[in-house]
């Protein structure tokens, strides 16, 4: 029989260890629960996110930017929701209230970065630098005691040093051909216009084209003073080129639209959930009731251009050429925080005069959203409208009686293919490399002073057939060791010919000197144009044919 201390020496020990054991299992229990002696936390607020948010700043082991996190979040829940509900933070909101009010605070200069430097292609005319004495072809080397040339300073830093507050200054160091020294101005920097309507200018003798790049505060002006200059130049016929223009304010468009049509004729309606239905008709005192009509869309025609196209072709008004249009039917209402930051979301949907909704699916996300345009390139859409279909569901009634389509875009009345002339191996490599534009604005620097005597588009593109700097072109291409088969110049020399005097002419002439050349390429311009010269006499709409 064992003593009773031994068997006492033998379980004490044992004993004491559980005990241990027990109390750091207790206690770690006890500190997961109070939060290292803190109360814990009760998420019974039904703001779950904002007291998530302030648990994860208060406790995290880490520091953390709880700014961050709520804008991720934000941007997570409306990417859930649709493609267009967006968040803008404070940082951003002045460069896009910019786009929109069409204006922001700068010295006013086009430029282009040419071998590392700031090459002036024209200063706004009656701008600050214009004002100032700068001058196209002048290159910018300095600003304030800073050189930008030869740097490799980025072009969004430049531009954020050249801007800045109305009435502020900054000092420039300018080099100019035929000048031994630096040229020192002094800018005081004001409001620059952004300009919506890119050109105006007659096609034919009785044919205007406007072209609307975007819908800002200022669109509608533009528009109407444009439309006055083309009428004094006896304008009865109007291509409205709305290609590329992805939209923007709603409001100039719907009175765009209405300075074509009738009284009381529809132009558009939202509806929402939580907006009741608003109509919005014309007020029959535009500028345009008796002007005959085409209006140019393509892929990237989207939510105010697509209002007008739909306006337009649902009453009978015109004739709507070109491709298939994005398909943006949504409207977007912005609300403003107390950050300076900005929400708008998506708070109704608007429909064309026959009722259709032209908002194509986002079921599948967002980024499958915006590669439904690649989709439509490979499916051979952009080069065939038989490669088009349409579920009846979607099929509604002009006032005509002609049958539209909703669900997908504005699908135009008249089909113009994918312009694929031209485009040979040797044009996509120049083309690559940007040859062809970087050439023609050395040459138009090079030989300003002969191209200043041109004050017209179509003179300066005679002029440089003469002198035939498509020739001097390919001669540079060689020296740049390009080699290429002359039948790949041949098939190729219509598209480069033409954008190397259009890139030369807008260096010179801005863009009244672009379009009027470019449109030799153009084949929905030229087929808008040819349609309208054919329109001699008769009805303005589709519907009296």
């Amino acid at each position: 029989m064992e003593p009773q201390n031994s068997r006492l020496s033998i379980w004490l020990p044992l004993l004491l260890g559980l005990m241990l054991a027990a109390g750091i299992l207790l206690g770690n229990l006890l500190r997961n629960q109070q939060g290292n002696g803190h109360q814990g936390k009760s998420f019974s607020t039904p703001d779950k996110i904002g007291s998530i948010l302030s648990y994860i700043d208060e406790n995290y082991v880490d520091s953390v930017s709880r700014q961050r996190i709520t804008e991720e979040i934000i941007e997570k829940i409306l990417a859930d929701l649709d493609p267009h509900s967006t968040y803008i933070p404070g940082r951003n909101m002045r460069e896009v209230n910019e786009s929109l009010r069409g204006q922001f605070d700068g010295i006013g200069v086009q430029f282009n970065m040419v071998n590392d430097t700031v090459l002036v292609i024209q200063p706004t005319r009656g701008g600050p630098s214009d004002q100032a004495g700068i001058r196209a072809g002048d290159r910018i080397i300095m600003v304030d005691t800073l050189a930008i040339a030869g740097v490799k300073m980025p072009e969004d830093s430049i531009v954020a040093m050249l801007k800045g507050p109305r009435g502020s200054t900054v000092n420039v160091g300018v080099y100019r051909r035929g000048e031994p020294e630096t040229l020192r101005f002094e800018i005081t920097r004001g409001v620059i216009p952004v300009s919506s309507i890119e050109v105006a200018y007659m096609v034919t003798p009785e044919t205007g084209l406007i072209k609307i790049t975007t819908f800002s505060q200022t669109t509608y002006r533009e528009f109407t003073e444009a439309l006055n200059q083309l009428k004094e130049l006896n304008c009865s016929k109007l291509i409205l080129d709305l290609r590329g223009n992805s939209g923007g304010i709603m409001e100039p468009a719907i009175k765009i639209a209405d300075e074509f049509l009738e009284k009381g004729q529809m132009i558009v309606y939202t509806e929402g959930r939580a907006r009741k239905r608003q109509e919005y008709r014309a007020t029959g005192r535009g500028m345009g009731e008796t002007l005959k009509l085409a209006i140019l869309i393509d892929e990237g025609s989207a939510s105010a251009s697509e209002i007008i196209a739909g306006a337009i072709q649902d009453n009978d008004r015109g004739w709507i050429i070109g491709r298939r249009s994005f398909g943006k039917g949504l409207v977007q209402e912005q609300a403003m925080l107390n950050d300076g930051s900005a929400l708008r979301l998506t708070t109704a949907r608007y429909y064309t005069p026959s009722g259709r909704s032209i908002q194509k699916s986002y079921e599948n996300g967002s980024q499958e959203y915006y590669l439904d345009i690649a989709r439509r390139y490979r499916k051979g859409e952009l080069l065939a409208a038989d490669s088009i279909h349409f579920d009846d569901s979607l099929k509604y009634t002009t006032a005509g009686g002609r049958t539209v389509y909703g669900g997908g875009g504005i699908m135009p009345d008249f089909f113009v293919p994918y312009d694929t002339a031209g485009i040979t191996p040797l044009f996509m490599r120049i083309n690559r490399v940007g040859a062809i534009y970087r050439y023609s604005l050395t040459w138009a620097d090079d030989h300003r002073q002969k191209l200043n005597q041109y004050q017209d588009a179509r003179q300066l593109s005679e002029y440089l057939d003469r002198v035939g700097v498509a020739t001097q072109f390919r001669r540079h291409l060689t020296s740049l060791g390009f080699d290429f088969p002359d039948s790949q110049w041949d098939e190729s020399l219509l598209i480069i010919n033409t954008q190397l005097k259009a890139y030369i002419a807008r260096n010179i002439l801005d863009n009244a000197g672009f379009y009027p050349i470019i449109e030799e390429i153009d084949n929905a311009l030229l087929a808008a144009r040819d349609f309208m010269t054919k329109q001699t006499s008769g009805p303005v709409s589709p519907k009296a044919e």
